[in-house]
């Protein structure tokens, strides 16, 4: 049998072996096949080996196919590694670098590498559509091409039943669609056909592209959003499907009311694009579309010189190298340009970017916020050196902490009281401080103006804080408002909290400190006082009022003698006019009979002279 068999094996080894000829033929286009490759039929080559063979077809012919196999491989070779690399960190540099490489004649191998990439790793799919949502404000022919094999991919595993494939490229298309680079409604129909005749696998995929695409339509497409989640509801009533995928959908309810925040569409550090600079293509699933597979696959190019450098030209135009050069250039010519002229003087460089007040603030924030008591905390902002003009940098920082706590915090009053004691220059920048913040307490929220309110009364209740800062609050209903009327409620509750009503109203009824609670405690025009007490009565603290109260009860008596001795005072000026007036005429008329008499005095004189003329006559005649 062995000698029967064997001349057959034999026979056979025979035919099936070549001659010696024929195999030295195969070895040798093996060889030249593998040189046409570029690699030794998949071995690895050396880097000095590569660019020795690089270096030798240099020499050669652009136009040869050597040559252009060569830079095909390159291309290939460069655009995988760029993409494989690309992450949230590198993403910004990663891009110059991918459009130095010829993304035109390269565009199929940018989509396969895109695609293959996608698929290998899910959770890179927003870096990866990121990518293509820059590249495609640049060149618009690769984010269509790339969109275009999306759906066809999708389409084809969708037949198949290829639960995987449709997923990676259902979420692929889903962060095409938060990028703008495809229209919303093709995310719509995609869920019209996963949910038209729903199974478990389609509920699910379309489940999680709704997750994925679901902030976006939300916000460009609310209605067809609702329309989506009606259907997932009906099909939850319907219960035709399994359990787990319920699940899914009462999960995607859950994150449709927390507003899809855990699944953001664009998130900060890969919003590149601007709104307005991206290019969106209205595609469907129903249209017929070319992959343009032939993309993918080398040709001699006959004009292949002219297409690089019209991609150099394009590159230029997208990177903006001719004015880079312009730049060098001009900065080459200003380095040989010998000096015309002395350097002018420079003076002292004055920083009008507030940066070492900036740095101030920030120390003395996370000072405050980060000391265990307050003694720890005003030592080490002792030892801050704080130079003298920026005390209100201090009193500003130390009162916007506290009023941003939620409840009041001691810590804060006793750091302001250890501040005040210390010395009279941050009194007086507290002080300043208290009228800053009334004049701009109708700013603040409610609690923001209990947590001031407290932090001042419990500077005023220790004395740290001089009282005279009160004459800046004017108690009137024309100089107050909603606002200041409850800081003030709050400061005098707090104050008599602590020092009791007696003692407030000692305080407040002190005459030497009269003039400076005269705005408080109004006394000028009883409109005011009654609104004071009125004021005070209402929060609870109407004992503070007992002296407006009977300054109020005796306004009218005083108003009535203050009339009383003005008309008195009107009389008097009369009278006084009056007598003034009497005794110029009786001088007058008193001057006029004094004339009378004298003239009758001379008229009886010159007549008893007449008569005794006239009788001396008649005498002598009687004689």
């Amino acid at each position: 049998l062995m000698a029967d068999d064997g001349a057959p094996r034999a026979a056979k080894r025979a035919r099936s072996a070549p001659a010696a000829g024929e195999g030295s033929s195969m070895v040798a286009r093996q060889a030249a096949e593998n040189a046409k490759l570029g690699r030794t039929g998949g071995i690895y080559v050396p880097p000095f080996k590569l660019a020795a063979l690089r270096q030798e077809m240099a020499d050669k012919d652009k136009r040869s196919a050597e040559f252009q196999r060569l830079s095909w491989e390159a291309l290939r070779k460069g655009i995988n590694g760029l993409v494989n690399k690309v992450n949230v960190g590198n993403i910004r540099s990663i891009v110059p670098e991918l459009l130095e490489l010829n993304l035109v004649r390269g565009r199929g191998l940018l989509c396969r590498a895109l695609m293959k990439a996608q698929l290998a790793s899910p959770g890179f799919t927003h870096i990866y559509a990121a990518l293509v949502a820059v590249l495609n404000t640049k060149l618009p022919e690769n984010g269509e091409l790339l969109l275009k094999r999306v759906l066809v991919g999708f389409r084809r595993a969708y037949r198949r039943r290829d639960k995987v494939v449709a997923t990676g490229f259902a979420k692929f298309l889903a962060h095409l669609c938060n990028h703008q680079v495809a229209h919303e409604l093709v995310a719509l129909q995609l869920l019209t056909v996963l949910l038209d005749d729903p199974t478990d696998d389609s509920v699910e995929i379309a489940v999680q592209f709704t997750k994925e695409v679901g902030q976006l339509l939300d916000e460009v497409s609310p209605r067809g959003l609702l329309a989506v989640f009606e259907r997932f509801r009906g099909i939850l009533h319907e219960g035709v499907i399994d359990k787990r995928v319920q699940y899914t959908i009462e999960g995607l309810f859950a994150a449709r009311k927390a507003g899809f925040a855990d699944y953001p569409a664009v998130p900060d550090d890969l919003d590149l694009v601007e709104r307005d600079d991206q290019i969106t293509f209205e595609l469907s699933l129903d249209d017929k579309v070319d992959r343009e597979e032939a993309l993918d696959v080398f040709k001699v190019d006959d004009d292949f010189e002219a297409h690089e450098a019209a991609w150099v030209e394009i590159k230029r135009e997208i990177l903006g190298e001719d004015d880079d050069g312009e730049d060098d250039a001009d900065d080459d010519d200003d380095d040989d340009a010998p000096a015309a002229a002395a350097p002018a003087e420079v003076g002292p460089i004055q920083d009008l970017t507030e940066q070492d007040l900036v740095n101030l603030r920030r120390t003395i924030y996370l000072t405050i916020m980060s000391s265990v008591g307050f003694e720890e905390c005003a030592h080490k902002l002792m030892k801050l050196d704080i130079r003298s003009g920026l005390e209100m940098e201090l009193c500003n920082m130390l009162i916007e902490c506290c009023s941003q706590e939620r409840t009041y915090l001691r810590y804060y009053g006793l750091l302001g009281q250890r501040f005040c004691v210390m010395t009279k220059a941050w009194q007086e920048a507290f002080d300043k401080a208290f009228e800053e913040q009334y004049a701009m307490i109708h700013r603040l929220e409610t609690n923001k103006l209990r947590n001031v309110a407290k932090f001042f009364a419990h500077l005023l209740e220790t004395d740290a804080l001089p009282w005279t800062c009160l004459e800046y609050v004017r108690l009137n209903e024309e100089e107050t408002t909603s606002s200041s009327r409850i800081f003030v409620k709050i400061l005098c509750q707090e104050l008599a909290e602590h020092l009791g009503l007696a003692t407030l109203r000692d305080r407040f009824n002190d005459q030497y400190m009269s003039d400076v609670f005269a705005g408080l405690f109004p006394r000028e025009n009883p409109r005011d006082t009654r609104f004071a007490i009125n004021f005070f009565t209402s929060i609870g603290l109407g004992g503070l009022t007992d002296a407006l109260r009977k300054h109020l009860k005796e306004a009218p008596r005083r108003i009535m003698e203050q009339q009383m001795a003005a008309a008195r005072a009107a009389v008097g000026d009369s009278d006084s006019d009056s007598s003034s007036s009497s005794s110029s005429s009786s001088s007058s008329s008193s001057s006029g009979s004094s004339s009378d008499s004298s003239d009758s005095n001379h008229s009886d004189s010159s007549s008893s002279s007449s008569s005794s003329s006239s009788s001396s006559s008649l005498g002598g005649g009687v004689k």
